[in-house]
């Protein structure tokens, strides 16, 4: 890539879904052009700049495309090229900036000789948003009339574009959107056991029905059937083919017959998978206890468990589940489901993937599941504190030193009477040497109050200071009267301190000064971000805003010559700090404007 011309690999897509055709994008300060692949010498796209308006881009997220939208003047279209890296899009994006934002310089330039009243089209520079991103704004605008009454005057009234007005707002977003609700839709209390198949009575044909959200459902619930999946389908069978014999191994728990199943799980070694019990949450449940306290056993009750005696267990369908050790594999108990239903629900959906398409839910959850393996393995610090734990807890506290030694927590009930006895204590002890009590002779001569001052200083590096340098009381006097002070300065300027002027002034003269403070603040918040002018675009963005800064200064004086004569010098006060802040901002432009023209072998167009 040259500095006048960029070479990129690209697709030239009509619309944002169409898959696009595979070709190279040659950019230069005047045109750019397109050539497909497969008949390089049909050219495809060959426009100039001038015909175009602005430029759009998607965010850089992993779920996007790296796409780029050149938009028309006149007939509202545009020509999408979408990027294998978002890095190469980048390169366009900011190439097509720059002559994009020259073009516009000239413009200007020439518009400006030509109608002095006219402004400048401000360049496009702006993100597509998402219907989510928009909606924030949106709502921001309407709970905040003055940062709707910023967005009209500045954006809607030309001065800053979309992205450049939200751009200084990124924080404020932000919290916006912490703020709304990202609540997930979770799963159903309902548990899958609940779910009733349908029996056709002439063929004795059970029917289980399975929809996306139930299947999602079985993968979350149980990962034995969800590893199954992925790797049975499609390599050893359908899907269908898979649900069938899942749904089979589930009629067979529910009729309670751990003889059949075990006897059809040693003859097929798939339905074999869904009959025993899952070993990938045996796992989770054993990696879980380790992170227990060691002290709690949870298997120190099993002594109060009824649940082996006669005439005791959980009836489930109006059966009771006994437990027969040679067939424990093959069964399944009510609070084995329930249990791990109820963390399930509790847990939330960990996806907000679209259900339709099982394998893509499948290795979505994969995926997940492997992250959060990979995050439980990298927490070292974790494991460590458990081991230590552990080895606390093993312990006889008895034969061990204290951890920790034994203090009395410092508690002064009246600090002031705590340091001034101190005061008296330190006072005493130097009494005793003379130091406290020394007479002072004030009328000294040069000599002698030099010798003085000597000795003095050679005693406060010996015993230190026997006073503070500046007493309590008067320090807090001083220091309430400058809180007084600059607390009247900003607000009170009238004659009663609790009194504000702004609210002496009439609501008109109020709002109006409050309003034109918070639009200085806005355009000088842009102006001296906008330094040092390394673009095209900066300095059109430099030159939109000095001409609105511009306008403000009539604006002050009209409101300081209306005020009533009783409050002109308080407006005037408040308006001064507002005039000085303009002219730091248009002395710092005239002297870096004079700093360039004073400058050889610039540009035409004034850039460095």
């Amino acid at each position: 890539m040259s500095s006048g011309q960029v070479v990129m690999r690209a697709r030239y897509k009509k619309t944002a879904k169409a898959p696009g055709i595979q070709g190279v994008l040659i950019m230069t300060e005047d045109k750019f052009v397109f050539t497909r692949d497969d008949n390089m010498s049909s050219v495809e796209v060959d426009v100039g700049f001038r015909s175009i308006k602005g430029h759009k881009f998607t965010k850089e997220a992993p779920q996007n495309k790296a796409l780029l939208n050149l938009t028309q003047e006149v007939k509202g279209g545009g020509y999408i090229f979408e990027f294998d890296k978002f890095s190469e899009r980048d390169i366009c994006r900011d190439f097509v900036g720059k002559v994009l934002g020259k073009l516009q310089a000239t413009q200007s330039s020439a518009q400006d000789a030509n109608v002095a009243s006219e402004k400048p089209t401000i360049t496009v520079h702006d993100e597509q948003l998402s219907a989510e991103e928009m909606e924030l704004r949106m709502k921001l605008l309407r709970d905040n009339s003055e940062l709707q009454k910023l967005h009209k005057q500045f954006v809607i009234g030309g001065v800053l574009t979309e992205a450049e007005f939200w751009a200084t707002r990124k924080k404020l977003l932000a919290v916006n959107a912490s703020r709304t609700s990202k609540q997930r839709v979770g799963f159903k209390s309902a548990m899958i056991a609940d779910v009733r198949p349908l029996t056709d009575g002439r063929t004795n044909k059970v029917t289980f029905s399975l929809t996306p959200e139930i299947i999602h459902q079985i993968f979350t619930e149980k990962p034995a059937v969800h590893q199954a999946f992925l790797n049975f389908v499609p390599s050893k069978m359908t899907e269908k083919d898979f649900w069938t014999k899942y749904c089979r191994a589930e009629y067979l728990h529910r009729t309670k017959n751990a003889v059949a199943a075990a006897a059809e799980a040693a003859e097929d070694e798939e339905l074999a998978v869904f009959l025993k019990q899952d070993d990938i949450l045996a796992r989770e449940a054993r990696r879980k206890i380790r992170r227990v306290d060691p002290t709690l056993d949870m298997e120190a009750d099993e002594g109060d468990d009824y649940i082996h005696l006669p005439d005791h267990g959980i009836l489930r369908d109006g059966s009771k589940e006994i437990t027969d050790t040679e067939y424990e594999q093959y069964r399944r108990t009510l609070a084995q489901d329930l249990n791990r239903h109820a963390a399930v629900v509790l847990e939330g959906r960990t996806l907000d993937v679209e259900l339709g398409d099982t394998r893509t839910v499948a290795e979505a959850l994969a995926k997940s599941k492997k992250a959060e393996l990979a995050t439980e393995k990298s927490d070292d610090k974790a494991n460590q504190e458990r081991l230590e734990r552990v080895s606390r807890m093993a312990e006889i506290e008895d034969l061990q030193a204290p951890h920790n030694l034994p203090f009395a927590p410092l508690f002064i009930k009246d600090p002031r009477e705590y340091f001034d006895s101190q005061q008296a204590n330190a006072l005493k002890a130097l009494g005793d040497a003379g130091v406290g009590t020394k007479t002072i002779n004030c009328s000294l001569s040069t000599g002698q109050a030099y010798g003085s001052l000597r000795e003095l200083i050679s005693e406060m590096k010996v015993t230190g200071l026997s006073d503070p340098v500046v007493k309590p009381e008067v320090a807090l006097k001083v220091l309430n009267g400058l809180t007084q002070h600059l607390s009247s300065t900003k607000y009170n300027l009238g004659k009663n301190p609790q009194e504000s002027i702004l609210d002496r002034l009439p609501n008109r003269t109020k709002e109006e000064l409050l309003h034109h403070w918070i639009s200085i603040q806005e355009l000088l918040k842009h102006f001296w971000s906008s330094y040092p002018i390394t673009t095209a675009y900066l300095y059109t963005k430099v030159s939109r805003l000095k001409d609105a800064m511009a306008e403000i200064y009539p604006n002050l004086q009209g409101i300081k010559e209306s005020a009533q004569s009783d409050f002109r010098h308080q407006v005037s006060l408040l308006v001064q700090p507002m005039l000085q802040a303009l002219d730091a901002a248009f002395t710092h432009y005239d002297a870096d404007s004079q700093k360039r023209s004073t400058k050889s072998g610039e540009r035409s167009n004034g850039f460095i």
